[in-house]
């Protein structure tokens, strides 16, 4: 098969030739990917790339550099080292340390095209940028011309309410159909409402990127334009909770035209990286299966053996306190390959009851390799952990449930059992194990106050979380806040009104 995907950028020669081998292999084994360039940089530059998200041209905020410190302290501390970064982009761009040995190289570039091909082929990210690089290089110039407009430290401060509120989207709504208004304002989301006027002389208006919009489609600008809040408009009552709260901000927030567009931009970030949270486990265990399997196969000598061995070893290891995605989506992919080549599938297995003939089963049909490409083409982790975590499996790697004894103050064992098990991983996973919050109300006593209302799935709001975001969504909303949630069994209303917070228990 020819190759048609290599990008050497600054790589050296004999890294570059590393690069063709290791793509060969891959698409040997029929991974699809989109064209992948290498970048090898230093600790530094790498630490700086990885605190902005993998996007070195993002706009400016003091968070970043508080990700970029933490780093370079992990690292120089000996406590964490990143081997890899990759970019779900077309193409895609990856990272190299150039402090690593030069089987370390070989084998991240393995697990590069395995991640590669996950954004390709991954249902949960068909819908996301394929430009992302391009995306944000915009959205950094676009929020730094702000910052000199109206103010480093104004901006700074908007950018880190709407940051507290950047998981409050609604994850699965890159797959629904919704309203036509709704899409339409998704495609402007930037601009005021004056951006729906005629343009002068006619009706017609092209289309545009986002970004494009003001300069395509010019309109009657006045000088206080952007220092002006759009004025305030009915607010209804959404005919059913209303997930997308960024999006409802958006919508009806009496907010300056600048800041819809700062609000819009953060929404389509938020976007972006969802899907990497929905399938962590799958991602990295579907690229550590691939580097595992073209190492040991074909791209390792005997002298790199230990070395592997050893930084191998050290991705893969369990913890008694945490959960390690890469470990458990390899092991999973393992056992779902294994299963189908023996044939551990179908009504006649599950029906099968004898311990002994279950272990022994093989109807030789040779399918895992299909397979595991099927699970990794449509599953996200909820969805996969649903399906293929299963009883044997549970039992074959030990694992428990675990919880907080507050009498010895410890995290202890709480229970072996499967349907327990199974339960708590799947409730860490649902909504990306974030609390599901949705906008029930924009006029909540008549009042313009908004009224939000957790889902309760067992697992309380922390409260210092709450009362802060609470505080943010003030200062968007400019009305008192609201959220109905329940804590200790007890239905309450927490609210936040601009000058104190309240907690207010509500009868049954």
């Amino acid at each position: 098969m020819p190759i048609t995907h290599r990008s050497f950028a600054n790589l050296p020669e004999e890294l570059a030739e590393v690069q063709v081998e290791i793509e060969q292999h891959a698409l040997d084994y029929g991974l699809d990917f989109f064209p992948t360039i290498f970048e090898l940089v230093d600790v530094d530059q790498l630490n700086a790339i990885a605190a902005m998200g993998g996007f070195p041209t993002r706009y400016p905020h003091w968070r970043f550099g508080m990700e970029y410190e933490r780093l370079s302290k992990g690292y120089h501390y000996g406590l964490q080292k990143i081997y890899e970064l990759v970019i779900n982009n077309d193409p895609c761009y990856a990272y190299l340390l150039s402090s690593n040995h030069f089987a370390d190289h070989k084998l991240v570039m393995a697990h590069v095209y395995g991640h590669c091909d996950f954004f390709k082929c991954n249902q949960w990210f068909s819908q996301t940028d394929r430009k992302m690089i391009d995306q944000m290089a915009n959205h950094g110039n676009r929020i730094r011309r702000y910052m000199n407009r109206f103010g480093v430290s104004e901006v700074e401060n908007f950018i880190d309410a709407c940051l507290s509120i950047e998981d409050l989207i609604d994850i699965h709504s890159p797959f629904i159909q919704r309203s036509r208004s709704e899409d339409r304002y998704k495609f402007r989301a930037h601009t005021d409402e004056e951006s729906t006027e005629a343009v002068d002389g006619g009706d017609f208006r092209l289309p545009a990127k986002s970004y494009m919009d003001n300069f395509i489609n010019p309109r009657k600008r006045h000088s206080d334009e952007d220092e002006t809040p759009r004025p305030a408009r009915a607010i209804p009552v959404p005919d059913e909770p209303t997930k997308d709260v960024m999006l409802f901000l958006l919508q009806y927030a009496p907010l300056r035209p600048w800041q819809l567009d700062v609000l819009s931009m953060l929404r389509d970030e938020a976007y972006y990286f969802a899907p990497q949270g929905q399938t962590k486990i799958m991602n990295e265990g579907w690229a550590t299966y691939w580097h595992s399997t073209i190492m040991t196969r074909h791209g390792l000598h005997a002298s790199e053996v230990i070395n592997y061995a050893d930084h191998t070893s050290g991705t893969l290891a369990s913890s008694p306190t945490r959960l390690n995605p890469y470990k458990l989506g390899l092991e999973l992919l393992r056992d779902i390959e294994d299963r189908w080549n023996r044939g551990c599938f179908g009504q006649d297995y599950d029906d099968c009851d004898d311990y002994v003939q279950r272990q022994n089963w093989n109807t030789d049909v040779g399918l895992g390799r299909d397979k595991i490409f099927e699970v990794r083409r449509i599953h996200n982790d909820l969805t996969f952990i649903d399906e293929f975590f299963t009883l044997d499996f549970c039992r074959r790697y030990k694992m428990f449930q675990f919880g907080y004894n507050d009498s010895t103050e410890y995290y202890e064992i709480e229970s072996r059992e499967f349907p327990k098990v199974k339960q708590q991983l799947l409730f860490s996973l649902t909504n990306m194990g974030r609390p599901e919050i949705f906008v029930s109300d924009g006029n909540y006593k008549n009042r313009g106050e908004m009224l939000l209302t957790h889902r309760h799935h067992g697992v309380e709001l922390k409260m210092d979380y709450a009362r802060d975001t609470l505080t943010n969504l003030f200062n968007l909303w400019k009305r008192p806040v609201h959220i109905h949630t329940i804590l200790d069994d007890q239905e309450v209303m927490l609210s936040w009104d601009g000058t104190h917070h309240e907690c207010v228990k509500l009868e049954s």
